[in-house]
């Protein structure tokens, strides 16, 4: 179905803007408004998620290395049962798929093309991944490639022009309030490093798969330290602020001001938001549609590429009609949704995949 292989660095940088490009704008605010001036070490807290993720997804590759979760939970829990689980995956990557795009038109709609519909910008988007997901999947590990000093050089950049408004004793008190503020903070930033799960649709297709262990864990700390950057330049900047901000981020940019010439770095924020959310948009589309046709049993995921792109876009559109009830859904119901589909559930087929393995090979010592 898949001939493509990518290697195990390109998995981690394909991952690296799949979590981080929806996190860095909204999730420290949301995070501010529990932990405070602790906000940094939220994320911190959260990445053992992520952690413990991979370390599960990995160890199912390990028992299954040619099949992903939509095929391996038929062999781990029997046929029927593996199909109304593998239903499970497929809906709630379908409907996350669609939320993420909806997301990523909200934030360029409110901040930029306030007189665009919604609509437009979010089928630009499905269109342009669409294509890169009917390339394969070796397609879309080069695209990553050559995206991601896009992604990440505005943001090294903003930072060192930044540091003039950084108020560095916004820091204090550490843990003025204890630990339970940031712990309270990593809840939702918990749910994003769920999405490492993701790697699961990737695993068997890396050319060096015994490496996918390390770049998964390599890609989490990259995510952690990102998200921890992230958290600590808006408090340094925004101070107490943050929390009454939506888009934290966004508002540090226009503090950059260099002799009246070069300021508002807005465009920046923007561009690494758009080529981020293109690469997150683009692997959750291609899970979605390879696990799509392994559970129909297709020789061939193309066919049904544009046919989900458009169900992912009326999801977008009806099941999340404003940016109210899209900050809803993600502060109160993807982390915990998040941590049953793609943490807890895969830890329940992995504890039954080795207990069972555990009976067959006592089974034949007896025999």
């Amino acid at each position: 179905m898949e001939k493509g292989k990518i290697s195990s660095l390109q998995m981690a940088i394909m991952m690296y803007p799949a979590i981080v490009a929806t996190a860095i704008l909204g999730v420290p605010s949301i995070t501010a408004k529990y932990a405070k001036a602790d906000l940094w070490l939220s994320p911190i807290l959260a990445s053992f998620i992520g952690f413990v993720t991979v370390y599960i997804t990995y160890k199912l590759h390990k028992l299954y290395p040619k099949q992903t979760v939509i095929q391996f939970s038929e062999h781990i829990i029997g046929r029927f049962a593996g199909k109304v689980l593998g239903f499970v995956f497929l809906f709630f990557y379908i409907q996350i798929t669609g939320e993420i795009i909806r997301s990523y038109a909200e934030f360029i709609v409110n901040s930029f093309l306030v007189n665009t519909p919604i609509s437009v910008i979010m089928a630009s988007m499905v269109f342009l991944c669409a294509l890169t997901v009917h390339g394969g999947l070796e397609t879309m590990g080069r695209v990553a490639q050559i995206f991601i000093p896009v992604f990440i050089v505005p943001f090294l950049i903003s930072i060192i022009l930044l540091s003039p408004d950084m108020e560095f004793k916004n820091i204090f008190p550490i843990l003025g309030d204890g630990m339970m503020p940031p712990i309270k903070g990593a809840i939702v930033p918990g749910g994003w490093f769920t999405e490492f799960f993701l790697i699961s649709f990737l695993l068997p297709f890396l050319a060096d798969q015994k490496k996918g262990m390390k770049y998964g864990m390599v890609s989490v700390f990259a995510v952690m330290m990102t998200l921890v950057a992230v958290n600590l330049i808006v408090l340094f900047v925004l101070g107490p602020a943050i929390s009454t901000r939506e888009y934290p981020l966004m508002n540090v940019a226009r503090y950059v001001s260099i002799a009246e010439f070069f300021e508002h770095l807005e465009s920046a924020v923007m561009a690494v938001w758009i080529v981020g959310a293109f690469v997150k948009i683009s692997v959750f589309y291609y899970a979605t549609v390879l696990g799509t046709a392994q559970w129909l049993n297709l020789s061939d995921y193309r066919p049904i590429v544009w046919p989900l792109g458009v169900l992912m876009l009326e999801f977008g559109l009806w099941s999340l009609p404003n940016t109210m009830e899209t900050e809803r859904f993600d502060v109160e119901l993807f982390p915990l949704y998040g941590l049953l589909i793609q943490t807890i559930i895969p830890l329940f087929l992995l504890m039954i995949a080795i207990a069972r393995k555990r009976k067959s090979l006592g089974s034949k010592k007896n025999d």
